[in-house]
């Protein structure tokens, strides 16, 4: 039970390119939105969807692999964990972010 603590799975599109950071000598970050959708219907009757969309984040070869495959719309599955920031703004405004940190992408694109 323990590899369930902090755990995350989704399945999305991307809504966005991957964008590419390069630090020092070898690290290496990516950053990416991905939308996951939900249907239900509603008292009338119509088929209702209700996207939600995340902040992923990957290091290392997560975001090479990223950068090499990944386009906006791709539809992908990833594994990672949540983690939270916040932050004070220069108008002094508290900011909270929560994001994915992925560890594992899988492209579930089929070759064209």
């Amino acid at each position: 039970m323990s590899t369930l603590r902090n755990s995350v799975q989704l399945i999305g599109r991307l809504g966005n390119d991957p964008e590419v950071k390069t630090f020092g000598e070898n690290k290496t970050k990516v950053r990416f939105s991905l939308a996951t959708s939900d249907y239900h219907v509603d008292k009338n009757g119509e088929r209702v969807e209700d996207t939600q969309w995340h902040n992923i984040i990957g290091w290392g070869n997560v975001a090479t692999i990223a950068e090499k495959y990944l386009k906006k719309g791709h539809e992908v599955a990833v594994r990672g964990k949540l983690t939270y920031s916040d932050w004070v703004d220069k108008d002094n405004q508290k900011h909270y972010m929560t994001e994915v940190v992925v560890s594992e992408i899988l492209l579930m694109e089929k070759k064209k």
